[in-house]
């Protein structure tokens, strides 16, 4: 069996065991990536050879020693490239340091290995909006592996990564999983470290794992979580072992299904897929329970309104002065800006920027940041109330399989909407879990369909608890 088809889980074992090296595993899965690359698009670079350096000095006795990881293009990893998918910064910025998150997977003994593919600087959910070239799904190369953490859906997917990081402000983890057919784990925010993730909209951002297993992105979180104090939003709270819950049953859980997110324009193959995934949690002892998140309908319009206004201020420093693009035909101060971002910068991007710039201009701030804010709060309490009564909430991840490469290039608006059941989780800062439910047949071939379980904040344990007990009935 090929080593890059292995999970976490399988190769610790085998590692511990002496059956092999962190360099096989490391040159199995550069192998794997030279076979099948070409095809999905999922790498945009790896260095094999810093990689097998760093296996050579693998500590196996860390509880990650020596498991390569795949990392989404919008994190810093030292003396490599962090392009973020973006012209503006794919031709000259190369990382001076280690994210946050990429510190603590080291601390376990993980080796970063790869930069993966995403939406330009993760404003997308199809990952065709990369200015570096398109991802494919593994599952049917026509079709678009969803995103914005696309590569590495794709790449953990197609069994050219043994695991990934993405990074989910919308539900950039969760549905590219789904549509993939692999899992993925957005982890409640402020657990994980920003610090040296490229920002897209800082109150939502959140690093999260892309695995095989919901065993492997338990495996995973407990070496992404803790305080640091480079990041204000990081909180100073316990780590727990996330794999507490692995293995046990979900008897008497209250599991919530919210008529909200069980609406007609599903596509019918995602929904008979979901209610069939309900029916398996009733025989293992779950108590389904109707609830109501009634703020549900105001979620994309919110999160389309917030998350460009934080874009618009983020990506103002990337003006062509100090690192990134520069325009080389600029005759003065003002041309070089308006060159330099025009230049770097994709139509989606600049885009988000126009919005977020006009609703945070005087006079309409009020009119729309602030209305926002004030409808977030809304959907916040609609989760507080619904978890006073139940324990996890599940729902469809996306309402359609995979669609087709260029299907929706023109229609942003339907874009958008790929992320209606994932983005209320941001808003409100939960942890939520994408995990395969089965497929549906679309021209002929079987695409994957995601279960959403949504939990409590901090509530992770339970969540993968649930995911597990599923993913190991079905």
């Amino acid at each position: 069996m090929s080593l890059a088809t292995s999970t976490i889980a399988q190769l610790r074992q085998r590692l511990t065991a002496g059956e092999i090296t962190p360099r096989d595993i490391v040159q199995d899965v550069a192998k794997a990536i030279e076979s099948r690359n070409g095809e999905l698009g999922a790498y945009l670079s790896f260095d094999t050879e810093t990689a097998l350096k760093e296996a050579d000095a693998a500590d196996k006795s860390l509880p990650l020693g020596g498991i390569p990881i795949g990392i989404k293009d919008n994190m810093n990893v030292t003396g490599q490239p962090c392009t973020c998918a973006s012209k503006i910064l794919a031709e000259n910025y190369t990382a001076p340091y280690d994210a946050g998150a990429i510190q603590k997977l080291r601390q376990g003994g993980a080796l970063p290995f790869g930069r993966l593919n995403m939406d330009e600087f993760a404003m997308g959910s199809s990952t065709e909006n990369s200015a570096l070239g398109i991802t494919r799904n593994p599952c049917d190369a026509s079709r678009v592996p969803g995103g914005s953490s696309g590569g590495s859906a794709a790449a953990v997917a197609g069994d050219i990564a043994i695991a990934a990081l993405g990074s989910d402000t919308g539900g950039s983890i969760r549905q590219p999983a789904a549509l993939c057919g692999c899992v993925g784990l957005k982890p409640t925010y402020g657990r994980v470290s920003r610090f040296g993730l490229v920002a897209f909209a800082s109150s939502l951002d959140q690093i999260g794992p892309i695995t095989k297993t919901v065993e492997d992105a338990a495996l995973l979180l407990n070496h992404l979580c803790g305080k640091d104090g480079r990041d204000s939003t990081s909180l100073d709270v316990e780590v727990p072992d996330f794999t507490a819950g692995i293995g046990k049953d979900i008897k008497g859980l209250r599991v919530g299904l919210p008529k909200e997110y069980f609406i007609d324009g599903t596509h019918a193959g995602v929904s008979a897929a979901v209610d069939a995934a309900i029916k398996k949690l009733e025989s293992l002892g779950a108590i389904i329970e109707q609830i109501s998140l009634p703020h549900t309908e105001l979620g994309v319009a919110t999160y389309y309104v917030l998350a460009p206004a934080e874009a618009s201020a983020n990506l103002a420093r990337f003006d062509g002065v100090r690192y990134g693009h520069r325009s080389s035909s600029a005759t003065d101060l003002m041309e070089h800006y308006l060159k330099s971002r025009s230049e770097g910068f994709g139509p989606e991007v600049k885009r988000r920027i126009l919005l977020g710039t006009y609703m945070l201009s005087s006079g309409y701030y009020d009119a729309y940041y602030l209305r926002a804010q004030k409808a977030r709060t809304l959907i916040r309490n609609d989760f507080t109330e619904a978890f006073s009564k139940v324990d996890v909430i599940i729902s469809p991840t996306s309402p359609a399989p995979a669609h087709k490469l260029g299907e929706l290039k023109d229609n942003p608006l339907a874009a958008y909407l790929e992320d209606v059941f994932t983005i209320p989780v941001n808003l409100a800062g939960l942890p939520g879990i994408s995990v395969p439910c089965g497929d549906v047949e679309v021209d002929g071939v079987k695409l994957p369909v995601g279960l959403q379980i949504i939990g409590k904040p901090l509530d992770e344990v339970t969540v993968l608890r649930a995911a597990h007990a599923y993913e190991q009935a079905r």
